[in-house]
């Protein structure tokens, strides 16, 4: 069952990504396909393994949008083929990731039958926190004096 959250977009400013988030944690429960592991590298680095058994590169089309990478997936299936069983899926499919603030796609590459994002997180300067000195009662002050006229 999905839930609509439109009613609660009216009635709040803001929010309107929180909802976005909620609404494609919801389609992610309902497709399973095609299945993959995000693992954490270390601190700022992560990877995303899709397993695409039986897909070309030239078949999968990945890019990334603001906080969105999107994996999609087009099976050209040749015409004249029978199956006796067929296990294998390659049905076309469309994944998207919704990525945190500051974090980059570094690159991709199949290897053994998985597509492999690797990401990197990478805070600004401006961002990162900073240590700032507290003066002592001790310690000089400047002042700005000021004269009488």
């Amino acid at each position: 069952m999905r839930y609509d959250w439109t009613p609660l977009w009216r009635s709040t400013i803001g929010f309107d990504r929180l909802f976005d988030v909620l609404d494609e944690a919801q389609r992610t429960a309902e497709d399973s396909y095609p299945p993959y592991n995000i693992e954490r590298l270390d601190e700022n680095r992560f990877e995303i393994a899709v397993a695409l058994a039986g897909f070309t590169p030239d078949e999968v089309v990945l890019s990334a949008e603001q906080n969105v990478l999107t994996l999609e997936g087009r099976k050209n299936e040749k015409a004249g083929k029978t199956f006796l069983h067929r296990g294998i899926s390659a049905r076309n499919f469309k994944r998207q990731f919704t990525l945190a603030d500051h974090v980059e796609v570094k690159g991709a590459r199949f290897n053994n039958g998985l597509l492999v994002v690797d990401l990197q997180r990478e805070i600004p300067e401006a961002m990162k926190p900073r240590r700032i000195a507290i003066q002592g009662a001790g310690a000089p002050s400047s002042q700005i004096e000021a004269r009488a006229a």
